[in-house]
């Protein structure tokens, strides 16, 4: 079971969206702007990403360019910054049990059915 962080008004997103529909790929949806992340839930997906913070941020958007471009902030600001801003948190994210990833162009979502070992537990 996969869930996809999905903007329904975000073009990017609907793609990522319909490629796991067309795969008939068990999963389901959390519209992030509706049902934000907590701190712990980005933190876990930026794990899963392999990505920090500021990797995730759609610098694009209005309000970054206006109020954080240019600002020396350490991860857990940033992850701050995009709990209270989601519109801010590039999308779609596919998130499976170990790893997750940017579902942009759709075609890697296809990444998450690799094949690859969970972590190691002692």
């Amino acid at each position: 079971m996969y869930t996809i962080y999905h903007n329904p008004r975000c073009k990017k997103s609907r793609a990522g969206l319909q490629h796991i529909i067309d795969r008939k790929i068990e999963h389901r949806v959390r519209e992030y702007l509706k049902d934000p992340l907590t701190e712990e839930e980005l933190g876990t997906l930026l794990m899963k990403l392999h990505k920090e913070p500021i990797e995730m941020i759609r610098t694009q958007e209005e309000y970054f360019r206006k109020e954080l471009k240019g600002l020396n902030l350490n991860d857990q600001e940033w992850i701050r910054v995009m709990v209270e801003n989601p519109k801010l948190i590039r999308r779609p994210i596919v998130e499976g049990k170990y790893k997750a990833v940017v579902g942009d162009p759709p075609e890697k979502i296809d990444l998450l059915k690799a094949t690859f070992c969970p972590p190691f537990r002692t």
